[in-house]
């Protein structure tokens, strides 16, 4: 593992500048093609180097319909982008960039069904397939979730275990499990590491969202950072959860009407940007420990601008430790006055 600066990164969508976009989304008809995604990704490239971010996660539908089972025209696009692949590849290299997947949420490795086993592997092989052509490192990895309880925790935890050792070695080298907010905790996918070997994510927001077993915080970061090898860095997943009233539109019972009311915030939802007071306490908790961060904010790109100059301003201890100095506050205090802008004129 390098000495550099851990770094922060965003999910797929950049909301910073119009006109980026993050895959060729054109239906079948018009035969979309993994090439010209490359050609928007490099794109968001150069947008991540102007602003010094240095972690992106991709689209997981970068190469649409690759393998739909319905489509065979499109199942070779991945191989025919061989070229394209290894170019973009040693662009993100020379930018030292980090690059992940993150496969849909129905792509499913313990599923009762082995049709849709076997149709998730097919996925996750397909985009192993592309980091491998890319020739990135171990640390460019695909981020999974455990799955759906159907009807059997323990039964289903398991399923997912046994479904690894049937995975081909390009998927398993990539592959990490993420614990979720809803069906399997930190606890489980440690669980399932001890069983496997794979390496795992930790999810800040997901931990307090279910922790039936009462797991440490600090304790459960560490035991997650050290399922990853010497030399290859972790990361984890940050976000702070929504707060605003929520407006929901009902049926009032008297008159049968839709109408409008508010309701509290629901604790797993995603907020728009990061709590800079609550990132700053879990860093300081995690003081010692080395990961990157992807942030899951809703606001993409907009909440990791905005995030640089609120640690300089609150914790330029933290800041530090993401490469952030005192000498760097004009640029990111740029940065975060054309965030303001760009929300008020949207507003």
């Amino acid at each position: 593992m390098t000495s550099r600066p851990m770094r922060l990164g965003f999910p797929v969508k950049v909301l910073g500048v119009e006109g980026l976009k993050s895959n060729d989304a054109r239906r079948w008809q018009s035969n979309p093609h993994l090439k010209v995604s490359l050609e928007y990704l490099d794109a968001i490239l150069d947008y991540l180097a102007k602003h010094r971010i240095d972690m992106y996660r991709m689209s997981s539908d970068v190469a649409p319909y690759a393998t739909h089972p319905d489509m065979p025209q499109f199942h070779t696009m991945v191989a025919e982008s061989d070229a394209e692949l290894a170019a973009f590849g040693k662009k993100a290299r020379d930018l030292d960039m980090r690059l992940s997947f993150h496969p849909s949420q129905y792509v499913l490795l313990n599923s009762p069904d082995p049709e849709l086993t076997r149709k998730s592997i097919a996925d996750m092989l397909s985009q192993a397939d592309m980091l491998d052509r890319m020739g990135l490192g171990p640390e460019a990895v695909m981020v999974t979730h455990v799955g759906g309880v159907y009807d059997d925790h323990e039964a289903s935890r398991a399923r997912w275990a046994e479904t690894w050792k049937t995975l081909p070695e390009p998927v398993r080298r990539r592959l990490v499990l993420e614990n979720d907010d809803l069906r399997f905790s930190v606890s489980d996918v440690l669980w399932i590491h001890e069983h496997t070997g794979v390496r795992l994510i930790f999810d800040y927001q997901h931990h307090w969202c279910l922790n039936p077993e009462g797991l440490d915080m600090v304790e459960g970061l560490a035991r997650v950072l050290a399922s990853w090898p010497e030399g290859v860095r972790p990361k984890i997943h940050f976000s702070s959860p929504r707060t605003e009233m929520r407006t929901l539109e009902r049926k009032d019972r008297k008159t049968g009407k839709k109408v409008k009311v508010l309701a509290p915030p629901i604790w797993t939802g995603h907020a728009d940007f990061v709590n800079p007071f609550e990132f700053a306490r879990f860093m300081r908790d995690a003081e010692g420990m080395v990961f990157d961060v992807m942030l899951e904010s809703k606001s993409k790109d907009l909440s990791l601008l905005k995030l640089r100059p609120d640690l300089l301003r609150y914790a330029p201890d933290v800041a530090a430790r993401f490469g952030l100095e005192k000498d760097d506050e004009p640029v990111l205090e740029a940065e975060e006055e054309s965030i303001e802008e760009d929300v008020e004129a949207a507003a």
